[in-house]
């Protein structure tokens, strides 16, 4: 199975290509758009700046790319938060595959959000067979709001979405690739879409 992973200058890519060599996934980092319209999964992965993140898109033209892809596409972190429709970090326009939009954690508590946390919620595809108190792990200052795309739900000073699907389209705050066996299982359930 060919997995084209993203690039976009985002941080933290490396260890989603090990994830996916793990799992027996052909997964290569580009920005060639025949290469992403050829390939069986996309993965929209990183960390990052969203407005830095989009204006590299925009440059390769890969924003409007993404949003026409038809084969199962996967976000996590930043990818989830460009696949929303816009983000407070930098005042910035995104990919508006989902309606909600991105905030900043309010400073009431650490932030970024920073190590394991469960979900409280769990529906959707990505999440299937995940154990009651999964613990994925997660780095991030900025979160969706909760809206009719999400299936996977997590409390950090406010209730954010953790996971979101629509159409073909799938997305993760936390990092999968840095989760243990629970963030194996979906990267499995991704695969297997």
């Amino acid at each position: 199975m060919d997995v084209a992973v993203i690039k976009y200058n985002a941080g933290n890519v490396q260890s989603v290509l090990y994830a996916m060599e793990r799992l027996g996934a052909n997964a290569i980092l580009t920005d060639d758009w025949e290469t992403i319209k050829k390939a069986d999964k996309v993965i929209f992965p990183g960390q990052g700046e969203a407005s830095s993140a989009i204006r590299y898109l925009k440059s390769r033209k890969l924003d409007e790319l993404i949003v026409n892809l038809k084969q199962p596409v996967l976000g996590i972190c930043i990818g989830l938060q460009l696949m929303c429709s816009h983000s407070e970090e930098g005042d910035t326009p995104c990919l508006g595959i989902f309606k909600e939009k991105v905030r900043k954690f309010p400073p009431k508590d650490k932030v970024p959000h920073i190590g394991w946390n469960t979900l409280e919620t769990r529906e959707g595809k990505l999440l299937q067979g995940l154990r009651e108190d999964a613990f994925l792990y997660y780095v991030h200052s900025y979160y969706a709001e909760l809206g009719p795309e999400t299936v996977g739900k997590t409390q950090y000073i406010v209730p954010f979405s953790a996971v979101m699907e629509k159409d073909n389209f799938y997305a993760i705050q936390a990092h999968p690739e840095k989760s243990g066996l629970e963030g194996e299982i979906i990267l499995k359930n991704f695969l297997a879409l």
